[in-house]
């Protein structure tokens, strides 16, 4: 698939590992909280001055940004590499999908490691350590799934917030049926656990027993095709499950972070929450609910319709895009992320005569930032620095790495983009880094 996007073209810079001396001059540096020219010097992959007229060592390496913008590198919250699910294994592994992620333009992922049902937490997370540490091509993260709950799996949580792991955030599933749902009283356990804990609960908010029961209905009348998936879950399904995920967070006393919110209605519903919560309520959508829309699933082309398919689905609405910008702009939502979970062809076939078998997920992690440009700043919903906060500052804020990435600043690491407002490029399966033979932006 090739699809014209905005006048964007993007290089990221990630010299942490080199010796290397680098100016960046007279360029627009642009944070959250405002945009200025200067330069920017760095050393042995920190930033070391910010200024004009700088006086830096001999030899030292130009780039010469007029024009452009130097923002903080990218920070992608969500990302799934080589995760196996539904059948499949992810297209892209750590090394294709970090690869990826520096060619758009972000430099930290934050991964997910997920255990199976009766699986260690611990050997899970070093399961997720072995097949990143050797590959990846820019700083990472791992959240933590919670899937299942007993006394074992909190003293594991207790030990995975230890320095000697550092992990701060743990994911919940009230969907996926059979797989990695909880229930509710095991949900709260969970968030009360993260309270004590100081860590942040995170949670994939749909009604996992009304899909399922809905996926049996449309089975049964024949709908066996990819247009079933979002037929069994609709917004209704995502945004009562919002509005239970905070009332639970609420009553054990913690925050909350929303992964992938993916409808107007599910927003609504945290809008609503916040004005009786004690504690912080956190949203996040993804590159392909600003970039696309649900009308793909009807598609004549199952290879077509497959490759959007997600949960929460897209929607068929076609004003949901832009409505998921206007609130990534006015605060209603603080992040989007990638979810970046692609599976090839051979794999989306998997549920080719039963839509509840196709493998969830699609591309991302690569085209993120320059979807959100287009979508948001290149229409005027959205400014260059709420861009910088959502992409970037705003996840270091969250996830408890700020200042060191998401701000150009001394003593700052030095994982830069140089973005060029004004060039053009296609994104295409044809051309871009990703292992994936389909590319749904």
């Amino acid at each position: 698939m090739t699809v014209d996007v905005t006048p964007t073209s993007v290089s990221g810079i990630n010299i942490k590992s080199s010796q290397n001396r680098l100016l960046i001059k007279n360029g627009r540096v642009v944070n959250d909280d405002g945009i200025e020219d200067l330069d920017v010097y760095i050393e042995d992959g920190i930033i070391k001055q910010v200024g004009r007229n700088l006086i830096i060592p001999g030899g030292t390496r130009t780039i010469d940004a007029t024009g452009k913008l130097v923002m903080p590198g990218g920070i992608d919250p969500h990302t799934h590499f080589e995760l196996e699910m539904m059948g499949a294994k992810c297209a892209d592994d750590f090394y294709k999908g970090t690869r990826a992620a520096v060619a758009g333009g972000t430099t930290c992922v934050i991964d997910f490691v997920l255990p199976q049902k009766g699986q260690s937490l611990l050997e899970a997370y070093n399961n997720w350590r072995e097949k990143a540490d050797g590959k990846v091509c820019c700083d990472y993260g791992l959240h933590v799934g919670v899937t299942w709950w007993s006394p074992a799996v909190k003293k594991e949580m207790q030990q995975l917030v230890s320095e000697q792991y550092g992990v701060n955030s743990f994911k919940m599933f009230m969907a996926y049926k059979d797989a990695w749902m909880l229930d509710d009283y095991d949900l709260y356990c969970a968030m009360e656990t993260c309270a004590e804990l100081k860590a942040l609960p995170q949670v994939h908010a749909e009604n996992g027993h009304i899909i399922a029961r809905n996926t049996e209905k449309l089975l049964a009348k024949g709908v066996t095709g990819p247009e079933g998936h979002q037929l069994s879950r609709d917004e209704e399904v995502e945004a009562e499950a919002v509005n239970r995920a905070c009332v639970i967070a609420n009553q054990a006393g913690a925050p909350l972070y929303i992964v992938h919110m993916m409808s107007k209605s599910a927003v609504r519903a945290l809008q609503l929450a916040r004005s009786r919560q004690r504690h912080a309520l956190i949203g996040e959508t993804l590159a392909a609910t600003v970039g696309t829309d649900g009308s793909h699933y009807g598609n004549a082309c199952f290879r077509h319709a497959a490759a959007h398919v997600l949960s929460p689905p897209l929607r068929p609405d076609p004003s949901t895009p832009q409505a998921m910008c206007e609130a990534l702009a006015d605060d209603h939502l603080q992040l989007i992320g990638s979810d970046n979970c692609t599976f090839h062809e051979k794999d989306k076939q998997l549920g080719k005569d039963n839509f509840a078998k196709i493998p969830n997920g699609v591309n991302g992690v690569e085209d993120r930032m320059a979807i959100l440009w287009q979508k948001a700043v290149n229409t005027g919903i959205m400014d260059p620095c709420r861009f910088v906060a959502v992409t970037s500052s705003n996840a270091a804020k969250i996830f408890n790495i700020w200042p060191q990435k998401g701000r150009i600043a001394v003593n700052s690491d030095a994982d830069i983009v140089v973005w060029d407002p004004k060039l053009e490029r296609t994104i295409s399966a044809a051309n871009h880094k990703q292992a994936v033979d389909f590319n749904i932006s």
